[in-house]
């Protein structure tokens, strides 16, 4: 019943004016007004986007369009910033209390607006119990087609001893799964979709998409088996004469059957797009055809005991006869003390009379008429103990009953022998019976229907495979007892004149079997064709698979009419095959596949014990779960081991389907859980041994730069990032922000995301992060030490060159960076800085030739022949040489440098091709002197340039209480007076710093007469001839692997260590500066 609520404005006795400004007036306020545009913000994705990780976490069962604030008054005021996140007890609880969940895959709710725009929606109560609302729907979906056409063949097949293991089996897996079920389905409301709901939820997407598909086959697949089956009832017993082609008698069948299938198909579609609602009315006539049939077969075993039916079988020999189209079993009979042949002569002789050619055997062997159903008390079941299974064509024979055979068997398939029609063995029985056991999912589908649905679902389910686990031994046990074996292995019931073996055992008619199991089929037919659209439907709303979406459409009452077109269509697939023992185990292996995954979930989930884990179904273990799931995958392969292969492929295709195109969902599933669980112990694993040389390689912590839209400023960065790990290893891929969190959180989260973009466009797999500092130093700083976790931390920081450091006014890049590279050398971490990132290739590019140069300066662990090689494996660099060039110098053997290079090059599995470069120790140039000079003279006019602007202003103030104390003195000694005292801003430290103006301004003048120091001649000698070697080998190579120097230990020498890096890297365009970590990364050894 809608409520319309007023909230009354309260005004706080001490900020009355202060009050917000909705708050301020004294008219009534609409709570679906106030709070609908907020409501229409937050769920952008419209109401079936599938979008449901909101409300699954909340703590609320219903969320949609109910913002309402349970505090009134100043009791609450203290908490009211707060109700929107954490909301009353109070409110909590009555919306658990007024719960109700609506019926799966029909909207049964109305929903109206008034002229006020109140939303009014009426609800229907569930009110259906265990036995109404689960146990009969399971018993009805699990008792089937199978029980009534296929259990006596299989029976007389495999005999009793191998259909109660077939059997045994079957079961035993369904009662294992429906354990695991109950408590998956008693952990929380279940809302649509079943079966597709608990394992995506509890597996996550991936394995939800892919499991709920299979599912949805195999129920789709389903009804094609039930309409299979209800046309064989049809054409077989009921009207046998309504065929469409007259052709041999398979070819017949077949295409027979995929005619009025199709009709079949086409008419139970109508009545399901109509509307629902007749298919439940029908439901409860259906079952009752279910249960008929059953105490039909129970009556007729009964009366065997006492007088069995009056149903005999003709044996020619030991070979069993069709008796459809005669009805004496004799060669010839006494008609008027005359001697005639019957009917049955005709088909073996090539006429009537009785000197006419017979057939070899038929002459050879004579008739004997058995009964078929000897009963209960007859002993046949000793005969029955063991399996007869055979090839197709093969006869049906008694076998404890001689018989004499011919020579001549050529024409014995045109004779009315009874064969087999298919191939038997036990694996294809396991395929064609585990159907009659599935169907145990119905109740968790109902369970919006449900007074108490985390009660019923266990009992009901639990109680129904019980009860039909029953009902099939003791059918196995009753037909092998009961039943002739060679009637038995009749699978279509032509030596008991074209009847249902089971229907000849059922009292009062066989009748009660085909009418009972006819309406059978056609009830499972309809619910299959129901709930098959439904399951797609919810999997399309969800979300996860893009190519589904259309699917989530139907007509406005909700019903999924698109969904039901597919379904139609697949449906029709099956029918085409038109056998149902072929399409038996092809459903066989997508509901094995979903039940194994429901197993495998209550197991994860299990083991993990996960918070969240916490069913009020008691009586379940992990063991049982693993036992079911092994169960599950065994009967797969059992059945068919290449079915079972084309749905675990077709499974493994939806899965990375979803994993790279579908939805990202995060619906706590225990996939998450189990990923945590082995990430914590892979990395309390790796901290516990040290890292070997032979397993280092470079994780990376890459810090990049953010520009003033939060985006990032060298996208290419990452580009190399990728092609240097090639999704191997740790990428952290790090940017700082300066302020403080509290004022940069959004901008830290925005460009967080900016950040993951960047990745995905660049694929770069790895991890990011953006932190918020007072300075960037600082937060350099905190990432080079706290980045990563246990063992799986950074050993190497790569960064872009600061380019345009020598345009900013302040030292702080300059200094940035310096300091950056000492706390990576302090760290033992390598680092690698890329000259012009910019003009690096991206990862859709290709170098086509070209080589990467690597100059070995000094070895400081490998690192610069380990970076090439890792490079050479990515499809960007693969078509470059390595070259290797090492400096020799004047007192080096060159040509024993080159061989013991090449033998470490061949000991360390690398190619490449090493040139030694000698560079003579020349003196130093009048260019290098003056280029020195030119250094320090900038450095020196730098720092007298960089006054900060508290020094200015002291500089400023400086100059007032000057100007002011000679104005007073002026004053003074103009009144002919003396002061006692003269008040003056001035300081110790303004005093020291006028005498450094003044020694400053000496500086100045004495800038340019100043000589270089030799230590920096010493070293820009150095990078200039290394530069000019640099350029004259490598000027055209693709990239330049350099050793990077390391800077002074006197800081006093950080001024031109910058500079001495620039000439370094003069004149070249793509560098990466090499600095190791200070240990060996490669190794000879294997």
């Amino acid at each position: 019943m809608p409520t319309n609520f007023t909230v009354v404005p309260v005004e706080d006795a001490e900020d009355g004016d202060n009050s917000a400004g909705p708050a301020g007036d004294s008219k009534p306020v609409n709570l679906g007004k106030s709070y609908g545009e907020e409501d229409d913000e937050d769920n952008l994705q419209g109401p079936h986007s599938g979008d449901d990780s909101q409300r699954e976490s909340s703590p609320f069962l219903n969320t949609d369009h109910d913002e309402e604030h349970y505090y009134e008054g100043k009791n609450m005021a203290l908490f009211e910033e707060e109700m929107d996140s954490n909301p009353m007890v109070s409110s909590l609880l009555n919306k658990l209390a007024n719960y109700t969940n609506l019926t799966q895959g029909v909207r049964e709710h109305e929903e109206a607006e008034n002229a006020d725009g109140v939303r009014r929606v009426t609800v229907m109560v569930p009110q259906m119990g265990t036995f109404i609302g689960v146990y009969l729907p399971c018993m009805q979906n699990i008792l089937g087609v199978i029980l009534f056409l296929r259990l006596t063949w299989i029976v007389g097949t495999a005999g009793i001893l191998g259909s109660f293991a077939i059997v045994s089996m079957c079961c035993i897996c369904t009662l294992l799964t429906a354990i695991s079920m109950s408590a998956i389905a008693t952990n929380g409301v279940v809302p649509a979709g079943g079966s597709y709901y608990m394992i995506s939820r509890s597996l996550g997407p991936e394995f939800g998409g892919a499991v709920g598909l299979c599912f949805y086959l195999g129920t789709t697949f389903a009804g094609s088996m039930y309409i299979l089956g209800t046309i064989e009832i049809l054409l077989t017993y009921i009207v046998p004469t309504a065929t469409v082609f007259k052709e041999s008698e398979d070819a017949q069948m077949h295409n027979n059957m995929r005619v009025y299938g199709t009709c079949c198909l086409v008419l139970m579609a109508l009545v399901v797009f109509v509307g629902v609602k007749y298919v439940n009315k029908l439901a409860l006539v259906f079952l009752a055809c279910v249960i008929l049939s059953i105490l039909a077969t129970y009556a007729g075993v009964i009366k065997t005991a006492i007088e069995p039916p009056e149903f005999n079988v003709c044996l020619l020999g030991n070979r069993s006869l069709k008796n459809e189209k005669f009805e004496t079993c004799a060669k010839t009979e006494v008609m008027k003390n005359n001697t005639v042949t019957t009917e049955l002569w005709s088909f073996f002789c090539d006429s009537k009379y009785p000197n006419a050619t017979c057939d070899e055997y038929f002459l050879l062997n004579n008739l004997t008429e058995i009964r078929a159903i000897p009963g209960l008390l007859s002993g046949v079941i000793r005969d029955n103990l063991w399996g007869d299974y055979g090839k197709a064509g093969k006869l049906i024979e008694k076998n404890n009953l001689a018989s004499v055979p011919a020579q001549d068997t050529s024409n014995e398939v045109n004779k009315p022998y009874v064969f087999n029609d298919i191939t038997t063995y036990f694996t294809l029985l396991v395929g064609i019976y585990f159907p009659s056991v599935t169907g145990i999912m119905a109740g968790s589908n109902r369970s919006g229907d449900l007074r108490d649905a985390q009660r019923s679902i266990p009992i009901g389910t639990i109680m129904a495979i019980l009860t039909t686990s029953f009902i099939y031994i003791s059918c196995v046990i009753l037909f092998g007892a009961c039943i002739e074996g060679v009637v038995l292995r009749d699978k279509f019931g032509y030596s008991v004149k074209k009847n249902p073996v089971i229907g000849a055992l059922a009292w009062p008619s066989p009748w009660v079997i085909v009418i009972g199991s006819f309406f059978s089929c056609c009830g499972a037919g309809l619910q299959s064709l129901t709930g098959a659209p439904r399951l797609l439907q919810a999997i399309a709303r969800d979300g996860i698979i893009p190519l589904l979406q259309v699917f989530g459409h139907g007509k406005s009452n909700g019903e999924p009419t698109w969904a039901l077109l597919l379904t139609v269509g697949i449906c029709e697939i099956g029918i085409l095959i038109a056998s149902l023992d072929a399409v038996a185990p092809i459903l066989s292996m997508f509901f094995l596949m979903c039940y194994l995954f429901v197993n495998l979930a209550c197991a994860v989930q299990t083991l993990l014990r996960t918070p969240n884990w916490r069913p009020r179904f008691k009586f379940y273990h992990w063991t049982l779960s693993f036992l079911g799931m092994s169960l599950c995958l065994s009967l797969m392969f059992i059945s068919s081991w290449y079915y079972a292969l084309v749905a675990i492929l077709i499974a493994g295709c939806i899965y990375k389907y979803i994993e790279y195109r579908g939805a990202v969902k995060e619906w706590g599933d225990g996939i998450r859980g189990l990923s945590l669980n082995a990430a914590r112990y892979a990395l309390i694993r790796l901290e516990e041994v040290p890292l070997h040389t032979k397993n280092w390689r470079p994780q990376l912590l890459v810090l990049c730069k953010l520009d003033s839209d939060l985006t990032v400023k060298h996208p290419r960065l990452l580009s190399f990032t990728s092609q240097l790990k090639a999704g191997k290893g740790l990428t952290i891929i790090c940017s700082v922000l300066e302020g403080t969190y509290m004022t940069q959180g959004n901008d830290a989260k925005t460009g967080e995301q900016n950040l993951k973009a960047a990745m995905a466009a660049e694929r770069t797999k790895g991890f990011c992060h953006v932190v918020v500092a007072s300075n960037l130093r600082d937060g350099f700083s905190l990432l080079i030490q706290a980045a990563g976790l246990g063992g799986m931390k950074h050993n190497a920081v790569l960064m872009a060159w600061p380019a345009g450091w020598k345009q900013v006014p302040d030292s702080s890049v300059r200094r940035n960076f310096i300091e950056t590279v000492r706390e990576t050398t302090a760290a033992h971490q390598a680092l690698l800085v890329a000259k012009n990132i910019d003009h690096f290739p991206s990862n859709q590019e290709r170098m086509k030739e070209g080589t990467i140069d690597v100059w070995w300066i000094v070895h400081d662990g490998g690192l610069l022949m380990l970076l090439p090689f890792l490079l050479s494996q990515h499809k960007v660099w693969k078509k470059c040489k390595m070259r290797i060039f090492t400096v020799a110098q004047m007192d080096d053997n060159s040509i024993q440098m080159k061989k013991d290079l090449q033998m470490f090059l061949y000991h360390l599995r690398l190619d490449a091709v090493v040139e030694v470069v000698e560079l003579h120790d020349n003196d130093i140039s009048a260019f290098t002197y003056e280029k020195t000079l030119l250094m320090e003279q900038r450095s020196q006019m730098l720092k007298q340039m960089q006054l900060s602007r508290t020094e200015r202003e002291r500089e400023a103030q400086l100059i007032h209480d000057r100007n002011t104390a000679s104005h007073y003195a002026m004053n003074d000694k103009a009144a002919g007076t003396t002061p006692d005292r003269v008040h003056m801003t001035w300081t110790k430290d303004k005093t020291l710093n006028e005498r450094n103006r003044h020694r400053e301004g000496m500086a100045v003048k004495d800038m340019f007469n100043m000589k270089p120091n030799q230590s920096n001649v010493r070293r820009m000698h150095t990078a200039v001839k290394l530069n000019e070697v640099v350029v004259k080998k490598s000027r055209n190579s693709q990239l330049v692997l350099l050793n990077m120097p390391g800077p002074p230990k006197n800081k006093k020498g950080d001024d031109n260590y910058m500079e001495f890096l620039e000439v370094l890297m003069e004149g070249l365009d793509r560098v990466l500066l090499v600095r190791g970590g200070g240990r060996e990364v490669i190794t000879i050894f294997s």
